[in-house]
């Protein structure tokens, strides 16, 4: 339920209206950070730590929304990739691993063998 105001000739009435609420399947709420739209408050609060480890030196060549694609004509999408200390790491964050996720994440294990795959709770 929400509140809308309706000016009448004399005084503002108060009215609730239905109003729909969408929501995400695992209830994630989406959030905004120097205008990036992330998938979830984590997401985007892991984002910011990322932003403060870049500028201490401690990881380069932060990219957002990586993307590989494998032979079996699916792809994977992680949510950062950077280099830490030399190695080549995509970064996923996650609440809860789907059946889905386990089956991308042993195809990228399997494709990409050069690429560390960080999960982040």
């Amino acid at each position: 339920m929400g509140l809308h105001c309706v000016k009448n000739a004399t005084n503002w009435n108060i009215k609730k209206i239905k109003m729909k609420f969408y929501r995400n399947k695992y209830r994630a709420i989406p959030t905004v950070i120097n205008g990036i739209r992330f998938a979830s408050k984590r997401e985007g609060c892991r984002y910011s730590e990322l932003l403060l480890e870049e500028k201490a030196g401690k990881i380069t060549g932060l990219s957002l929304q990586p993307a590989f694609k494998f032979p079996m004509g699916f792809s994977y999408k992680g949510d950062f990739r950077y280099k830490e200390k030399g190695q080549d790491t995509v970064e996923d964050v996650k609440g809860f691993e789907t059946a889905v996720f386990k089956l991308k994440k042993k195809c990228f294990l399997h494709f990409f063998p050069e690429i560390s795959l960080k999960i982040t709770k």
